[in-house]
């Protein structure tokens, strides 16, 4: 008595993308299934050596106008299996609905409700205008950088004349839904102090431990003022701070010697509200002022800072709104936190929304645990059929003749 939806994304969530050895293979395979009963067009793009990038088309009646991209990543971080009640590949749904897995909420249940919402228009004879593609990319949690990053350069990208793209959100604990029209740009940080050398009994002068200890505190209070700032102003998000963390420590070779060189690494995720090469600046200061032999270089550089209308006037974002107005869906409008490949869809010029429709849904991504309930998943695929319907309808543009 499963609602066949449902028994399509739990068998999507057995199939192991989980890095570092993701079987992308095997999604694909399903996938291409999938939009072939669907009477899809297919067309794999491999990026990389080992990773295709799936392109499904729904094809619209006037191909002059830009199309709508459904996007969405097949890999899955890692699991920790001691700390789930039921195994992460199993898709195990409990006497609630809830449906445990790796990749609950991020994100196969979107790219099944992409799927089933599709399928559902088709039945009921629907078509439209413009064209609809829905690309499944890899790598994006380990960046993109095989991925997204790399399929937005080639010509099959640009083929698919792109006017307005959704892309993975977050969920939402309360009634509300989030929408995600921008992100922080992600740098990555290593911090190398070299100092003088000796023997771990004597007081030496001009350490790296000595220097780091100074880069550490002034990286360390810029964190603490950020995450005062955030608890004091109830109207501000996580996306509206800078995060910063350091992830990594190294140096030293034994107890008794006292390291030529120390090594820490930050992440940090800055708002498109902030001036980059002021914040630069201010990092470059924090080193120089730890004193002499201390350098920084960049793993991640992140300078792209393009958000998305919402705008009433903008025709893509009054038809994503339109639509949740007449499903009085409560919408929070925010800068997504972390990073997903819609940064890579902004770079090129193209606007994207990060949505999942989840609400009710503790926030589970990367957690143990992580689950979706069937009937937030099925009423997903209803959200998306009324927002595909209003966006595959949007009135040719000015720049579209």
């Amino acid at each position: 008595s499963e609602n066949p939806s449902v028994t399509l994304f739990r068998e999507y969530l057995r199939i192991d993308t989980v890095h570092p050895k993701p079987d992308y293979d095997a999604a694909v395979q399903f996938l291409e299934r999938v939009g072939t009963e669907l009477g899809l067009a297919c067309q794999k793009v491999e990026v990389c050596q080992g990773r295709v990038v799936l392109i499904l088309t729904w094809q619209g009646t006037n191909p002059r106008l830009r199309s709508i991209l459904l996007n969405s990543h097949t890999d899955v971080v890692p699991v920790f299996e001691e700390h789930w009640t039921y195994p992460p590949f199993e898709a195990v749904k409990d006497s609630q609905g809830n449906i445990y897995a790796r990749g609950a909420q991020d994100m196969k249940c979107v790219s099944i409700q992409y799927l089933e919402a599709i399928r559902r228009l088709k039945t009921e004879g629907k078509s439209f205008a413009r064209t609809i593609h829905l690309t499944f990319v890899p790598d994006e949690e380990v960046g993109g950088h095989k991925g997204m990053e790399m399929f937005v350069q080639r010509p099959e990208f640009k083929t698919l004349n792109v006017g307005f793209a959704m892309d993975e959100g977050l969920a939402s604990p309360s009634d509300t839904f989030s929408v995600f029209y921008g992100e922080r740009s992600p740098w990555w940080i290593k911090v190398k102090c070299t100092g003088s050398p000796g023997h771990g009994s004597r007081f030496i002068s001009n350490t790296a431990a000595e220097k780091m200890h100074k880069v550490i505190n002034s990286f360390l209070a810029f964190r603490e003022s950020e995450k005062q700032r955030l608890k004091s102003d109830s109207s501000l998000t996580l996306g509206d701070v800078t995060s910063l963390n350091m992830t990594m420590l190294e140096g030293g070779v034994s107890f008794n010697v006292v390291p030529s060189e120390m090594a820490a690494s930050f992440d940090i995720r800055i708002p498109p509200t902030v001036d980059l090469k002021a914040f630069e600046k201010q990092v470059a200061t924090w080193c120089r002022d730890a004193g002499e032999g201390v350098t920084c270089e960049f793993h991640q550089k992140c300078m792209d800072q393009h958000i998305t209308s919402t705008e009433e006037s903008d025709p893509w974002w009054k038809a994503f709104s339109g639509v949740c107005r007449d499903m009085k869906l409560q919408l929070k409008l925010e800068i997504f936190p972390a990073a997903t490949d819609s940064r890579y869809i902004r770079a090129v010029r193209h606007p994207a929304i990060g949505f999942s429709p989840m609400n009710r849904t503790p926030v589970l991504l990367h957690d143990h645990n992580e689950f979706l309930n069937e009937q937030i998943f099925l009423r997903g695929i209803e959200i998306y059929a009324r927002l595909l319907t209003a966006l595959a309808s949007v009135p040719p543009l000015p720049a579209e003749g």
